[in-house]
């Protein structure tokens, strides 16, 4: 099966996107905003999720942690590797990547993720309810929900249900949450789906039909008796096992939006609609309780219309009366699935597809425009059918060599909350943000070890792997501020032949200082050790000076 536990979520594993694992270094300044908590600049390039708070705070979610932009710095939040008890009260974050992150008016839940060598783990979650206040933050920190061996029947709505215990944080990752009314719902993979009552401070498990099923109540229906008396669902068994092993693919929750009295669940079989029901029961003691249920529909590839089962994204729109549900579909393991979105306008009574054969990672819809990113880059649309694609991101100002050195594009966000419109993107090369929405200006952050160094990353590099950008990879060339325009760049194999060299000329040149691995005739140098030569004035009182770093090349 494609979708078993030890190679969960393969699309997101093999970009490191939450192991953490950077391909650059990083820099530990500790001192800004008078907040002992906080450090300067990313510690992570690889940036998965991105979310908007108030008039001006962007929180990032990176390979390495939190990130906040409060409108003029980025920040990035410091973490521990102490072991963290369950609810308690903490001011550093747990080390980890994060998957994760879901805002509503002050309230920031934040999830984490890293991984014991072969597997991803959860690393539980970080919730604030006065996150606007960003100096010296407090959080409550939750262990990952999991279950106790005993808990083979649940209750839920009017009755009880039978499940597999899911008693471990391994596989068990929130890789998407959000908050709605008093709940914040979570999906995490082995974990299925969840929620946590913010105002009663209690975790539920939430069903979701099996495999089989087109629909599921959790209203009624609850017709059979165990042995102590309880009203159990007939036939039903909560198991995130792969199909082979009695499980169903659609208990794998990937993907969650809720809004209203409709919550949306992307899984690893499809996407599913839930209505909440609130319902007064009486009770055998003649009170009366009220009980939160939900009625789920189930739709699934092939015969509702979607162009893959495994929905890893999942966006509303909202635009002249009308409501549209957008979500990125991948191919799981049925014949004929192919990577593309997948949207309905008619709440999920039919089905229609775009951008075949895209992978999507993530989608961001706003009134009339559409946001798709991709592993080719970010897509815009403003009718859901006409589509065009943004050229990758470069810093135009004048000297600055900064580029995004990647196709991919991991989440987008339109920021209007001043004049003019912004858009961010994230990346597994950093986060970049336009003045405005044609991406015609942008300012990028990345990592950095030291301002001033000249140093070569990734180090090894691979031509084939590293910074894909159109088809080629790319070694990136770091300096510090630069003072004269005309820079030569040199590269020496190890018996000292000179295998490449470039004169730049900074005024018209944009972009990153790089090298592809190729020689002077086109053709990707061989495995091994080369010597970096790169003249430039570092300062305004020194002439051109003569830089050398060493660099492993490993195709």
């Amino acid at each position: 099966m494609k979708l078993s536990f030890s190679k969960t979520i393969l699309f997101f594993l093999s970009t490191t996107i939450l192991s953490g694992q950077i391909q650059s270094p990083m820099r530990f300044n500790l001192t800004l905003d008078e907040d002992t908590l906080k450090s300067a600049g990313l510690k992570s390039n690889i940036i998965a999720e991105i979310k908007l708070m108030g008039d001006s705070l962007t929180w990032l979610g990176t390979g390495q942690g939190l990130a906040l932009h409060n409108g003029k710095q980025l920040f990035s939040f410091l973490s521990t590797q102490d072991s963290l008890a369950d609810q308690e009260a903490i001011g550093l974050l747990p080390a980890g990547g994060i998957p994760a992150i879901a805002v509503k008016g002050d309230t920031l839940a934040v999830s984490f993720s890293g991984d014991n060598g072969s597997i991803q783990v959860g690393k539980g979650l970080a919730l604030s309810y006065s996150a606007q206040d960003t100096n010296n933050l407090s959080w409550r920190y939750f262990k990952q929900p999991v279950d106790l061996p005993s808990d083979t029947v649940r209750p839920f709505g009017e009755g009880y249900y039978k499940c597999l215990p899911v008693t471990v944080p391994e596989a068990n990752v929130t890789y998407d949450s959000y908050i709605n009314g008093d709940f914040l719902w979570i999906a995490s993979w082995a974990g299925g789906l969840r929620r946590y009552n913010m105002e009663e401070g209690n975790w539920e498990n939430v069903p979701l039909p099996m495999d089989g099923q087109d629909s599921l109540s959790l209203c009624e229906g609850f017709d059979d008796v165990d042995d102590y008396g309880r009203s159990v669902l007939p036939g039903y068994y909560l198991n995130p096992r792969d199909p082979a092993d009695g499980g169903n693919h659609n208990h794998k929750a990937f993907s969650v939006l809720a809004y209203g009295d409709t919550v949306w669940v992307g899984t690893a079989n499809g996407i599913n609609k839930g209505i909440l029901i609130d319902e007064w029961v009486q009770l055998e003691n003649g009170n009366q309780q009220l009980l939160n249920c939900i009625e789920w529909e189930h739709y699934s590839f092939p015969n509702k219309g979607l162009s893959g089962n495994f929905v890893v994204g999942i966006a509303r729109q909202k635009w002249r009366g009308k409501t549209t549900i957008w979500a990125a579909s991948m191919n799981a393991d049925i014949q004929g699935e192919t990577r593309g979105l997948s949207y309905t306008r008619d709440n999920g009574l039919t089905w229609n597809t775009a951008l075949l054969g895209e992978r999507i990672y993530n989608i961001f819809a706003k009134d009339s425009l559409v946001l798709a990113s991709s592993q080719s880059g970010l897509w815009k649309s403003f009718d859901g059918q006409n589509w065009a694609k943004y050229s990758p991101a470069i810093d135009t100002t004048f000297m600055v060599q900064s580029q995004i050195l990647t196709d991919i594009v991991y989440t987008a966000v339109l920021d209007e909350r001043l004049s003019n419109k912004k858009l961010w993107i994230g990346t597994g090369n950093g986060a970049a943000l336009s003045s405005d929405l044609q991406g015609s200006s942008w300012s990028i952050f990345q990592t950095e070890y030291d301002s001033t160094d000249f140093y070569a990353y990734p180090n090894p590099f691979s031509p084939l792997n590293h910074n894909q950008l159109n088809e080629e990879g790319y070694v990136r060339f770091h300096t510090g501020e630069i003072f004269n325009t005309q820079v030569e760049l040199d590269i020496f194999n190890f018996a000292m032949e000179k295998v490449f060299q470039k004169k730049i000329n900074l005024n018209n040149y944009n972009g990153a200082l790089k090298w592809n691995g190729k020689d002077l005739n086109g053709n990707l140098v061989h495995n091994g050790v080369y010597f970096i030569r790169l003249k430039y004035a570092p300062s305004l009182t020194k002439s051109p000076t003569t830089f050398w770093d060493k660099l492993i090349v490993v195709k």
